[in-house]
This record gives structure tokens, C-alpha cells and sequence, in this order.
């Protein structure tokens, strides 16, 4: 058992719960709702900061069992980075499936339902009703009625972490998740015009579906580190 086996199969969910704890006694008065985008801003850095360490700990794990990928690796064929873009995550997808042997999980319907649940369920049930919701009442509602976090949108193959739909979001997670942690915000003079966002639907810049993204994709990486990981003990034995 690997020292990082608990914090790769801990999902993301924890910062959400506490987010919405140390947020409950602030109230949701209209004198609070400043108060929104400075806590959605860091829970969302919080939750990406987590993923990309976790990716990185999947890869040295993958690393350190398989040789010849961790010559690979380390002669930096991936151009992992950050482990922060899309292309990283699915590199890191890709290369897991190939440890895996039964992929019987694509055709896996309690799986899927699972990692829905864990994703898209559980962002709109935490969230409900609490001052986090109701400052961004709209926000929540979209997202509420959204039906993009859909079971054919992942776990289809061993190519693609997540399908077209899921993707756009992502990049335009991954375009945010860029202004809040290098701060281009305070200085950013190309800042969209009123064309694009006109042009914009109802769930850009949505946090509520950006956290759901994030979760959905952690609970994927955990099943199949679930997955891998006994592989890789009767392997061993």
C-alpha cells in the first residue's frame, strides 16, 4: 500500500463540505453577498490545487510500479506541467487505463451512476438551500437544470477522459482557474467585450458546474485507482 493510496482515493467533496460549514454562520443578508465570489474563488483554487497534486501523485505511482514508463516520464514525453490542462489529465487518464486489464468499467452502468452521483447530485444537494446558493441564486439554478454532466459524456473509452460537451467547459474552467491563481484579473486589459458575453449561455462561469466538473472527474480517477490499485496487489501475490 502506497503512502499516497489515502489521499488519491479521498475525494474532493471534503473542501466543498467545508466550505459550506465555515460559510453557514455568516448568514445571507445582502450586506454577505459581497462575500461570494472572494469564497467561490478560493474553493475553486482550493479544488484544483488538490486535483493537480493528485494527478501528480497517480502519475509517480504509476511510476514507480512500471519502469519503462517511468523512463518515459521522467525524460518528460508527457509534458505534464502543472498537470492543470485538460490534455495533462487526459495523458494521465490514458496512461492509467493502459495499467488496467479489465475495462469492463465502460460498460459499467452502477460505476457511472456513482461518479454522477459523486459529481453533478451531490454539488446540487450540498449546495442547496445554504447562503452560498442563494447569493448566487441564478448561478445555482442553471446549474440545477443543466443536463451537462450527462452518463455519455465519460467513461466511454480509454481515449477520453471526458466527451466534447464536458471539454468546452473545462477549457473555460481551465481559462479561470488561470486569472485566480496568477492573478491576471487585477491587470488584465483584454477583458471580453460585451459581443461575447452576450454571446455566452446561461452556465459560463457557472461555479456550481465548474466544482461539478472537477468532482466528476476526481471520482473518475478514483475508480480507477480503486481498479488499478487491486490489479496491482493480486499482481504482487
Amino acid at each position: 500500500m502506497s503512502k499516497y493510496d489515502d489521499f488519491i482515493l479521498t475525494s474532493m467533496s471534503v473542501i466543498l463540505k467545508e466550505t459550506i460549514i465555515a460559510s453557514s454562520g455568516i448568514g445571507a443578508g445582502v450586506e454577505t453577498y459581497p462575500l461570494c465570489d472572494y469564497i467561490m474563488q478560493s474553493t475553486f483554487l482550493k479544488m484544483t490545487g488538490y486535483q493537480e497534486q493528485k494527478m501528480k501523485c497517480i502519475i509517480w505511482e504509476i511510476a514507480t510500479n512500471d519502469f519503462e514508463f517511468r523512463r518515459d516520464f521522467l525524460s518528460n514525453k508527457f509534458q505534464l506541467g502543472e498537470c492543470s490542462t485538460y490534455k495533462a489529465k487526459n495523458d494521465i487518464y490514458k496512461s492509467l487505463c493502459k495499467q488496467i486489464k479489465d475495462l469492463n468499467l465502460f460498460d459499467n452502468a452502477d460505476i457511472k451512476k456513482r461518479v454522477k452521483e459523486g459529481s453533478f447530485q451531490f454539488v446540487k444537494s450540498v449546495f442547496e438551500n445554504t447562503n452560498l446558493a442563494i447569493w448566487d441564486q441564478c448561478s445555482f439554478e442553471n446549474f440545477s437544470k443543466s443536463n451537462i454532466i450527462k452518463e455519455n459524456q465519460y467513461l466511454k473509452n480509454k481515449n477520453n477522459l471526458v466527451e466534447n460537451t464536458i471539454q468546452d467547459k473545462y477549457e473555460l474552467l481551465y481559462s479561470q482557474r488561470n486569472r485566480i491563481a496568477h492573478n491576471t484579473l487585477s491587470y488584465q486589459q483584454n477583458l471580453p467585450d460585451l459581443t461575447v458575453l452576450k454571446n455566452q449561455d446561461e452556465h459560463a462561469r457557472n461555479y456550481f458546474l465548474w466544482f461539478s466538473i472537477l468532482l466528476l472527474i476526481d471520482n473518475i480517477f478514483i475508480e480507477l485507482y480503486k481498479i488499478y490499485q487491486k490489479e496491482l496487489e493480486e499482481r504482487i501475490w
